[in-house]
């Protein structure tokens, strides 16, 4: 790992960024697979995600930290110090909202009910969706830095930064329709789980939130 941060901090600081965003998004890749064996109850396989997301989202937190220690004050490139540690917070959020939904569920042994599942997996499913694009905008820039600037790529930034608000938008309306099936389950479920369904819920539509962030971080800097 200190070889790998080593060389990327002696290139762009674009490409630590991208490397950064892509463990990020092991991170909320790895939630999918970690839900189905939550709606199994299969917690030896959700307890072995749980870890594995966390590693990784300690692998980005090193990264992070090594990025910020080490980003040069003046940089030649058109992107401003600052706007480069903002767009490497807005990432950071992403691991840690994976990181909070596996080890509250896991900790709490939570499955959501059968009625719920579905809606869940697609909730999921969306949101995963908008960090890859997220993702995949944020590999485009750091090839627009590598080629210089080419109307072509920024075009396709822009075209993902646009499909990134419509997937927030999706992610939205399906957790509103989440919430309304759990609403009217409530009355039979305990109170203190119907509480944390509602969190993990917020948690898994954040994903698409900060994703859509990563968006609007990408388009401030492309107007400079």
């Amino acid at each position: 790992m200190v070889s790998i941060i080593d060389s990327l901090i002696g290139n762009s600081p674009i490409a630590s960024i991208t490397a950064h965003m892509s463990l990020t998004q092991q991170c909320v890749t790895s939630l999918e697979d970690f839900m189905e064996a939550t709606l199994l109850s299969d917690w030896d396989s959700a307890e072995r995600l749980q870890k594995q997301i966390h590693q990784h989202e300690n692998e980005a937190d090193q990264l992070k930290n090594e990025i910020r220690a080490h980003l040069p004050r003046s940089l030649l490139m058109p992107f401003a110090r600052a706007d480069v540690i903002a767009l490497l917070t807005i990432q950071d959020r992403l691991a840690n909202k994976t990181k909070d939904i596996a080890g509250l569920m896991t900790g709490r042994k939570m499955r959501f009910p059968d009625e719920l599942a579905q809606p869940i997996r697609e909730l999921l499913a969306s949101s995963i969706k908008a960090s890859a694009t997220a993702n995949k905008a944020i590999d485009e820039l750091s090839v627009l830095i590598d080629v210089g600037i080419d109307s072509s790529r920024t075009k396709e930034i822009y075209s993902l930064i646009d499909e990134l608000d419509a997937i927030e938008s999706d992610n939205d309306e399906k957790q509103i329709a989440t919430r309304a099936i759990l609403f009217a389950m409530e009355k039979d479920l305990p109170p203190v789980d119907v509480m944390f369904y509602y969190k993990i819920i917020d948690l898994i539509g954040n994903i698409a939130d900060v994703s859509q962030r990563v968006g609007n971080r990408l388009t401030i800097l492309l107007s400079k």
